[in-house]
């Protein structure tokens, strides 16, 4: 009787210790979960986000402007003037860009989803890390531009190293080199 009243006191401060290491645990984890909650910052808040959705900027001149992030979904942007703009991390889905001038504008990162780019002035644009999926580049000069890494649909590509020519200023990289082209 008595090995099995000392075994029961062992079994109870193992017991004891094991609940308090376990409790402890939950109350670490439920300080990282509150510092988390309290920390975090939800990604649209952002105070100076540029949102031009839906919107009509036909002929709107951009030039030499500061756009980094902003946000062109489904916009009218025919004929529109973003010579030398800063569109890094950009989002243009849907947006219609024929006749556009971009001429050396910087669209690193830039997401250019099903966007119409036909007859638009790409000349040493940077399209660099870019995703331009499912955008169209009919009769579009790109000279100088850099497409370095960015993921563009094969016929679209075909079609862009038939015209590909120049070293882009500001990477020193070559159209062709950057697309890729055989």
């Amino acid at each position: 009787m008595f090995l099995t009243f000392g075994r029961s006191l062992i079994c109870r401060d193992v017991l004891k210790k094991a609940l308090l290491r376990l409790l402890g645990l939950i109350l670490i984890l439920s300080l990282a979960w509150l510092w988390v909650l309290i920390a975090a910052k939800p990604a649209l808040a952002q105070d100076n986000t540029i949102n031009y959705n839906n919107a009509n900027l036909q002929n709107r001149d951009f030039s030499h402007t500061n756009l980094i992030g902003g946000v062109f979904v489904a916009a009218e942007m025919r004929g529109a003037n973003f010579q030398g703009a800063d569109l890094t991390n950009a989002i243009m889905t849907k947006g219609v860009l024929l006749g556009a001038n971009l001429e050396g504008a910087n669209l690193s990162g830039a997401l250019v989803d099903r966007v119409t780019l036909d007859n638009a002035n790409l000349k040493n644009a940077i399209f660099t890390d870019a995703t331009l999926t499912r955008s169209r580049f009919f009769d579009a000069d790109i000279t100088g531009a850099d497409f370095s890494n960015a993921l563009i649909d094969r016929y679209q590509i075909n079609l862009l190293c038939d015209r590909a020519t120049g070293t882009n200023p500001v990477t020193g990289i070559t159209t062709t080199e950057s697309l890729g082209c055989k």
